[in-house]
């Protein structure tokens, strides 16, 4: 099973989804993980995760891990599918608790009360692909599946 996780191919394009997808998440799980690029940190990410959102706290800490960890697993190649289902997990919530009910487009504008959901069904279309394919070239699993 480990082994299976872990095995890929070579490919230079699933490379890039994977390099990609993780240098896009790695500032919102900084944000949350440590207040950096102007986030609030753990412990307030955490309070607005359980205190207004009211998602439980394991669940919570599990985002923020998929976000913030995911995010340097996808790019050094490590546990990627792994990574990449996180990932897709925390976007389907993000689609289902809020960005649902703005609708499809993004809010390029300022004219929505929030954002639409075509960014979260990229997100969740590369993390499928990665899901699929795995880490592909220049990745720890893939050093690790031979």
């Amino acid at each position: 099973m480990f082994k299976k996780i872990l095995q890929t191919n070579e490919g230079v394009s699933v490379f890039i989804l994977r390099l990609t997808l993780g240098i896009v998440f790695f500032p919102h799980g900084a944000q949350k993980a440590l207040g950096w690029f102007g986030g609030y940190g753990l412990n307030a990410t955490l309070a607005v995760f359980t205190d207004k959102m009211h998602i439980p706290l394991i669940l919570a800490l599990l985002a923020i891990i998929a976000e913030f960890v995911g995010a340097i697993a996808l790019i050094i190649g490590f546990f990627t599918r792994l990574a990449a289902f996180g990932i897709a997990v925390v976007m389907v919530v993000a689609i289902y608790m809020v960005h649902g009910s703005f609708g499809f487009f993004m809010n390029w504008y300022g004219v929505q009360k929030g954002e639409g959901i075509e960014y979260h069904l990229l997100v969740i279309a590369i993390a499928v692909a990665l899901m699929i394919k795995g880490a592909g070239s220049f990745s720890i699993d893939r050093k690790l599946s031979k």
